[in-house]
Order: structure tokens, then sequence, then C-alpha cells
């Protein structure tokens, strides 16, 4: 009997769920290499939601690892797929983003219905629009520092190697049709499940006649196939097709993988979980003879409080991630719970830094933990997260770091930085490279969202300014209060209180802080943007100061 999806790696003593699951992978005694799987069908930019199912498996395999076990983690390009709709955005293997506009999206309607594989690559520079998307998919891991087998289905069919699978669901093709109709409601007497691939226009029909099981021959006519909301039409001819060409349906072709290529853990989405997990269990124990794998369900991420989607455009990729956070960063966002829905936030991602900041001082005992759990999360998942836990290791505050990325001078990024303290002394030179590369990241964060920290802040000269008295003399109290180490919002209060005492115009007084920081006459919430610089430089240009 399969475990519950919903239940393995919940539960249980252990505080870090990748342990949970890798205690019911071991209870089923398996045989080194233990198979780690996941897939996703090449439909159109990979975003964080399809490295979710990377990362998921990643954690358990590393934790089977540390147990002394040997670990295959593969990954299926289900890219045998026929392509059913056009998507509204591509991307190049630099990430570039583009519209169809910029590339022959009539191609790619005309090329409906057909396998990811057997369609151009619409840049030019891989096999197959199908290839090009898996490629992506590959330089995420790589830039994660993820090690990943892929594995082509398109290859597996052209290799022979779902022949013999294939044709034992064709030999039991009753049970396969009894079985599917307890999940679908489109199964009669007359459903085979092949999807064989018109030899004239290269679409995968659905109009099987006849199976030839001595001579592994399935007769058909390219018919119309229902794609969502349209049809994709097929264009009549009457063909034959071996077992290699063509495709198993998915709820078949899932189940197939596990037998061929011996998976004993598999994580999915809530979406499977709920359609195909159970079937392809069914299909498993009582079509094919096998064992399903253990299962895991994930919940999906969402972007900005929006659902992620490729055919949407709503989609955040890992290289653009990695341009605002350190890869072990990213990593530890996937330590979390992963029955719990997470939104990545690229306007709040700040919190996420500080939050990974505490789990790497929890680890090298820096800090107290809150709880336990948070400790033994931090003891596990640390060493999967970050290559080589050294302790001299140095974390400017992505906050901090965002304004050292106001000035463009790196000499005066480090100078700054080692007098506010977050750079000791006795740092190695190795440490301190590593900390300020944090600077350019948090740089182009703010420049991203147009956030606070997205303005240049005048360091270096004194900008060229004339007040009258009152405003001279108010910035010399609001400086002399700056002094006294108060917070943000005490600051931005204080900022008002002062220019009513001097009767000044609110907004005027806003405009010469902005002038003497920025040369400009607007710019961030001026109180909690202050308490976020160094204070003795607020205080000598409050001071005017050079």
């Amino acid at each position: 009997m399969a475990e519950d999806p919903y239940a393995v790696g919940s539960g249980g003593e252990r505080a870090f769920w990748a342990d949970s699951v890798a205690d019911v992978i071991e209870a089923r005694d398996p045989e080194d290499p233990i198979v780690i799987k996941g897939g996703v069908s090449p439909s159109g930019v990979p975003h964080i939601g399809h490295f979710n199912e990377i990362m998921r498996g990643y954690f358990v395999a590393e934790a089977l690892r540390d147990r002394g076990h040997e670990v295959r983690q593969v990954f299926t390009a289900d890219d045998k797929d026929r392509l059913r709709k056009v998507p509204r955005q591509l991307a190049d293997l630099e990430w570039n983003i583009v519209g169809l506009g910029e590339v022959n999206a009539g191609a790619l309607g005309r090329n409906l219905g057909k396998p990811y594989t057997d369609i151009p690559d619409p840049f030019g520079c891989c096999d197959s629009y199908g290839a090009h998307f898996t490629n992506l998919l590959k330089k995420s891991a790589e830039l994660v520092g993820v090690d990943v087998e892929f594995v082509s289905n398109t290859e597996m069919y052209e290799n022979g190697e779902f022949e013999a699978v294939t044709r034992r669901v064709l030999e039991r093709a009753d049970r396969a049709r009894e079985v599917l109709s307890e999940y679908q409601n489109k199964v009669d007497d007359d459903y085979v499940p092949f999807v064989p691939q018109c030899e004239n226009c290269e679409k995968l029909t659905e109009g099987v006649t006849e199976v030839d099981l001595a001579a592994g021959e399935i007769h058909y006519v390219c018919t119309d196939v229902e794609a969502g909301d349209q049809t994709i039409e097929g264009c009549g001819h009457e063909g034959v097709a071996t077992f290699r060409d063509g495709k198993l349906p998915w709820r078949f072709e899932w189940p197939a993988q596990w037998e061929i290529l011996g998976v004993d853990f598999e994580p999915f989405g809530k979406d499977h979980a709920e359609g195909s997990w159970p079937s392809g269990e069914d299909i498993a124990e009582n079509v094919l003879d096998i064992d399903p794998p253990v299962p895991m369900v994930y919940e999906w991420f969402t972007l900005e409080g929006e659902p992620l989607s490729s055919s949407s455009g709503n989609v955040v990729t890992v290289d653009e991630v990695l341009e605002i956070l350190e890869p072990e960063v990213f990593k530890y966002f996937f330590t979390k719970n992963p029955r719990k829905q997470r939104d990545f936030s690229v306007e709040s991602v700040d919190q996420l830094v500080d939050g990974f900041d505490r789990f790497e001082a929890l680890y090298f005992d820096e800090i107290d933990a809150r709880d336990d759990d948070e400790q033994e999360v931090a003891e596990r998942a640390y060493p999967m997260v970050v290559d080589d836990p050294r302790k001299e290791r140095v974390r400017i505050p992505y906050t901090f770091a965002a304004v050292l990325g106001m000035t463009e001078d790196p000499a005066l990024r480090e100078q700054i930085a080692r007098k506010e303290g977050h750079i000791p002394e006795d740092a190695p030179e190795w440490a301190v490279a590593n900390a300020l590369a944090r600077v350019e990241r948090a740089r182009n964060w703010a420049r991203r969202t147009s956030n606070e920290f997205d303005y240049e802040l005048k360091r270096t000269e004194l900008p060229e300014t004339e007040f009258d008295p009152a405003t001279e003399a108010a910035l010399d109290e609001l400086a002399a209060f700056v002094a006294e180490g108060h917070d943000g919002e005490e600051i931005q209060g204080e900022i008002y209180e002062t220019a009513k005492r001097h009767d000044i115009d609110i907004g005027d007084f806003f405009s010469a802080g902005y002038r003497l920081l920025f040369d400009d006459t607007e710019g961030p919430q001026l109180g909690p943007f202050i308490s976020k610089l160094d204070r003795e430089f607020v205080v000598e240009r409050l001071r005017r100061e050079a």
C-alpha cells in the first residue's frame, strides 16, 4: 500500500522535513542507488515553481547521502508531450525574456499538436523547442549548484526504453481501461492507452483504429484533438506507428517512468496529488504490477501574491533571482515546509535574506534558537545549503548592503561597512570579498523594485545648497536628534515637529534633506531611510559639513 502523499515528510520526531521523508524511504529498504525523480514538460520559460521540484528532491537526496546511501537524482524532460498553446513569453539561453513579436510566433502556432522535440527552436540555437527550454532548466540547476541528471522522454522512446512497458499496457488494455475509468470520464470500450504520432503532419493523435501486438504496430487516423478551449486539427492521414512512434498517455507514462528508472521517491505539486497520483498509484499496482515510489506533495509558490505561470508570463526565473540573492539564500528558501504555500516577493526579498542570516548564525551558535526545532533545522539543513561552511564568513545586512550600493566607489563601500562594524578588522580577504558581493545584488534589487534605495547617495561631496537661517537652525536640531540614536519612526516624527517649531513648510523641509543627501528635491520616506544610514555621515550631512 502506497503512502499518503500528504503525510510523507510531516509529523514524526524530525524537525527537518527532508529527514522525515528519508525515514519513509529507508523503511522500504531500497537498494542503492536510491533514485529520486522530478519532471516537467518544457512548455515555456522555466521559473522558480518548476525549480521547486528539483530542490525538494535535492534536500531528500542530501539527507540520504548523509546516511551513507548512494543517490541518483534524475529529472525527466517530458518533451514528447504536445504543444497545446503558444506561450505569451519566451526566453533565450541568456535568460532574456522576449515577447512573441520578437520570434516567429506564427511558426509556433503552426506546430500546435506536435511534440516539443519536433518543433524548431524559436531562437535557432538548440535542436528543438523542447531542448531549448530543457537547457534553461539545466542551467538553473548549475547556477544554484545542484547536480541533477536530466533525462529526455523523447530519447527514451526513440531508444526503445518505453517499448516493453508500452507492450505490457497494450496487452492489458482491458484492465488499463477499467482502472483509468475510475479517474477519467473519457474512457469507453474503444479507448487505447497509446497516442501515435502522425507520420504525415507529426502531430500526436488519438485516432487509433487497430492494435497489432504481434507486429508491434498501431494503426491510426490523424483526427482532431481537443486541447483546452481549442481544437488542434488533424490532417486525416491513415498510417501505422510502432511503439516508438508515439507515446503513452500521461497517466500511464508517469508510472512507466517509475518502472524504467527504478524511482524510489518523487515529489509533486498538489495538482498531481488530486489527479494523476491516485491513478498512477492504481495503474502501477494493478496494470504494471510494480510498487509506486514514496510520494510527497508540495504546495505551489506565488509571485507577489499571484500564481506563477509560464503561459501568462507571471514568472521570475532562477537567473533573475540570483541577480538579487546569493545561491545559498535561494536554496534556503526551499528548506521551509513544502506543504505550506509561500509567496516569493521580490519587493520583500530583504526579509528572506534576514531569515537566512539568522539561520546561518544559528548553525554557528552565534544566537539562541527560539526552540529546539529551529536549532535542529539549522544544524541539518545549513550544510546542504552552503557548500563550504566557514565560521569566518561575513554577512552585511541586506538593507545596509543596499545603502552601500547607493555609492559607486568599492573602497568607500568597504570603508563604511568596516566603520559600522559589519566587517571585522580580522576578517580574511575571501570573507570580505564575499560580503561586498552582496552589495551588488542589493543594488540590483533596489533598481528592480525602484524602492527607497534606488537613489544615488552623494557621499563623497556635499551638494551645493543654500538655506535660509530658519532651515539651517532646523537642520542642526534634527542632526542633534539623530545623533542621540533614535529609530526611523521617531526620526520621521521629529522631522515634522522640527519643521513646525521653526515655521517651515514640511515639504520644503523634506526637500532640504533630499538635497543634502541626493542633490534632489524628492526621495524615500526620510526618517526610516536616515535610520538605515551610518549615523555619523547623516549627522555631518545635516550640519552641512563636507
